[in-house]
């Protein structure tokens, strides 16, 4: 009985949903605040991997970027993709971020390069009822369309924070970025919270590209360190992290770059700050 009033349930929110999901612009996606442990209960919280990706929406009928731009995908990719709204990440395996990037970024689609992108679904936004509700019917939805590319995100629980440690350093050890905690009890608000939290070895944010410095010694006639601005104004250095290709040809000024860091001194200055990557147009922040 409650299997038959579920999937009338599903059907009567699937129609409300594809009206909505066709809207000119896909709505704000939720955001993740920091797991700092101690701060939550475990107990109320869905774990996942964070996937090294491109955050994508899906509203229907195209796939955006967090900020909105359209993801020029290939015809065969989005085919029969159901007329409501999907949240995840396109990703095409650890540490491979550089290249499902470059996928995302091409106007036209790489056929070939697409075929090795996969995209990880985690929610479904304009589903009405709370996290583990809308898991539920997230699998659902996934298993229905039956599509190797398109994979409803593994969701399980953990013990306690020193299970939550083990299975972070199981996945950092294979090459993956972290963890993803997802409040069980919450429902989809489009806006920063610890409904979603992000669990990672270290911290990470962006700063704005202001300046050079040259190199010296095996640097010599490269790029030492970046000159970067955080939104706040507080500039740094950044001098670690780069491949010598990245030295001889650095991000370009005004660009905006990822970099990791341990903590922040008194004054709110990064500690062991190291480059990670450009920030990518197509708009990765998950």
């Amino acid at each position: 009985m409650r299997g038959a009033l579920t999937n009338i349930f599903l059907l009567a929110w699937l129609a409300l949903a594809s009206a909505v999901a066709l809207a000119d612009a896909p709505p704000p996606v939720m955001l993740a605040n920091v797991y700092h442990a101690g701060e939550v209960d475990l107990a109320d919280y869905w774990v996942s991997e964070k996937y090294d990706g491109v955050r994508a929406y899906w509203d229907g009928e195209q796939l955006f970027t967090r900020s909105g731009n359209r993801i020029s995908a290939p015809d065969w990719f989005i085919a029969g993709w159901p007329r409501i709204a999907l949240d995840g990440e396109l990703w095409a395996g650890r540490g491979q971020f550089e290249q499902v990037a470059a996928t995302v970024r091409d106007a036209k689609p790489d056929d070939v390069a697409w075929r090795k992108v996969h995209f990880m679904v985690f929610d479904l936004p304009a589903w009405p009822g709370e996290f583990t509700q809308r898991l539920a019917a997230l699998r659902g939805v996934v298993e229905k369309l039956a599509l190797a590319w398109v994979v409803a995100v593994d969701q399980f629980k953990v013990a306690d924070a020193a299970a939550l440690d083990r299975e972070l350093s199981k996945v950092v050890d294979a090459g993956g970025e972290g963890l993803m905690l997802h409040r069980g009890s919450s429902l989809y608000r489009a806006e920063r919270s610890d409904d979603l939290l992000k669990v990672k070895p270290y911290l990470d944010a962006e700063a704005r590209v202001v300046g050079y410095i040259a190199g010296n010694g095996k640097y010599r006639d490269m790029m030492g360190a970046l000159e970067v601005q955080r939104p706040d104004g507080l500039q740094f250095r950044l001098g670690t992290g780069f491949t010598d290709e990245q030295r001889r040809h650095p991000p370009p000024l005004g660009s905006w770059v990822t970099y990791s860091y341990k903590s922040l001194t008194a004054k709110g200055v990064p500690r062991f700050a190291s480059f990670l990557r450009i920030r990518s147009s197509a708009e990765i922040a998950r």
